[in-house]
């Protein structure tokens, strides 16, 4: 088996190579929230320091209480003792495919890691598209149609996953979509694998959501954590709930990360026990953070339509997922390497995630946009017009002129360097 690193975590490692050597890249390619860490975290972490025993493999009672209240505020009754903590949400889908077994149904596109977790833990995914329009959730007419097929051929089929928002197109599936899939999961004997790790940050709040747990509490596993809506990615904490009546599954589970992570890191523990609880002063920094992401997500959109790309309009997270196909310039390889070494943008290549590598579609993350320094991000999160702010203006206007001088390649024409952008940098 040929394990490779991480497209996104290769995608910022080398923009950052590029910045060290001073090259002015506009870095879209990874998928960090980009904001400070609230300082009732980094009180509640601090406090708790001096814990440094193991603790349960499950993850200590008060997160996995303080997790269970989460969900039950959101419409999902939780019983504490069917959720299971880990070092970050990732480390759990990883040892849920190992407790799950068998081969696993992804949306296409989808993150890059659900795929490469499947070929680490010996299954074979299958991707199927989701329906014009969305993301995250795979057509389910086409779910049935492929894990019939599969199992024709003797593969054995045991779940399949969504992403709700998604990323990498930042869309939300309709509820209709999900009780389809739910359907299919039923008729073919399904585990759904629910990774809502982005669910509190949909930029309309009042968007119809509905999670496959809604609709079958009895086959679904959600999973979420704290780096995107709290910005902890480095933190690495996560949380699943199980099904109802899922304790054979937890014993699985509970094996496979006694043997791999031991226990999550007690102190972190403790702070994600307090953002669990959803306080007033963080649930005020998600309001804060949905509304940054939603300003900028849409100001990028319409940096691409000008350009006439096809991109639909981002619904959740800090993601679009444009398609430069109209310009003829390749397929997502060609277009990710023009844009990086002419004009000084960094995305990530659609194939990346599992979709046609002759289709010119990117994923695009706005979150490192916000500001270099804490303290530009910070102003950026309280900011009434964050747009304006001179740094996330002249952002915009790198992506703009970058993207109007590739559009002129399309065209046979040359474009030289933005004046006001070289005065600038």
């Amino acid at each position: 088996m040929t394990v490779t690193l991480s497209a996104t975590l290769a995608a910022n490692e080398d923009i950052e190579r590029r910045r060290r050597a001073g090259e002015r890249v506009l870095h879209l390619a990874f998928g960090e929230a980009g904001l400070p860490v609230h300082p009732a975290l980094r009180e509640r972490l601090a406090a708790a320091s001096e814990h440094n025993g193991y603790g349960p493999v499950a993850g200590a009672s008060g997160l996995r209480v303080a997790a269970a209240g989460y969900w039950t505020r959101r419409g999902l009754i939780t019983d504490p003792e069917l959720v299971v903590c880990g070092p970050g949400s990732k480390s759990l889908l990883y040892g849920l495919l190992l407790a799950i077994g068998g081969d696993i149904v992804l949306p296409m596109p989808s993150w890059v890691s659900y795929a490469a977790q499947a070929d680490l833990v010996g299954a074979r995914p299958i991707l199927v598209p989701a329906p014009p329009g969305e993301g995250g959730v795979p057509d389910p007419d086409l779910v049935a149609a492929q894990v019939r097929l599969a199992r024709a051929q003797g593969r054995v089929v045991s779940s399949v996953l969504v992403t709700l928002p998604d990323n990498p197109t930042g869309r939300l599936a309709t509820p209709a979509t999900v009780g389809r899939l739910v359907e299919v999961a039923r008729e073919l004997d399904l585990m759904i694998i629910s990774d809502e790790i982005y669910r509190d940050l949909l930029h309309d709040p009042d968007l119809p959501y509905t999670s496959p747990a809604d609709l079958a509490p009895e086959r679904t596993i959600v999973t979420t954590g704290l780096s995107k809506s709290l910005a902890l990615g480095g933190w690495r904490i996560g949380v699943a709930r199980l099904p109802d009546d899922g304790h054979e599954l937890r014993a699985r589970l509970l094996a496979v990360a006694s043997e791999i992570w031991s226990a999550p890191a007690a102190p972190v523990q403790e702070a994600a026990a307090y953002a669990f609880g959803d306080p007033r002063e963080l649930t005020e920094r998600i309001t804060r953070s949905r509304r940054l992401h939603g300003l900028l997500a849409r100001a990028v959109h319409d940096r691409f339509v000008e350009i006439g790309a096809d991109v639909p309009t981002p619904q959740g997270g800090f993601y679009l997922y444009p398609d430069l196909s109209h310009l003829r310039l390749g397929g997502s390889a060609e277009i990710t390497r023009l844009l990086l070494e002419n004009h000084g943008i960094g995305v990530l290549p659609g194939h990346a995630f599992g979709d046609d590598p002759a289709a010119a579609r990117m994923r695009v993350a706005v979150s490192l946009l916000y500001g270099d320094t804490a303290q530009e991000r910070l102003t950026a999160l309280t900011s009434p017009d964050p747009l304006e702010l001179p740094w996330i203006a002249a952002n915009l206007h790198h992506l703009s002129m970058g993207l109007k001088e590739l559009s002129l390649v399309r065209h046979g024409a040359t474009a030289g360097p933005d004046p006001a952008l070289v005065a600038a940098h």
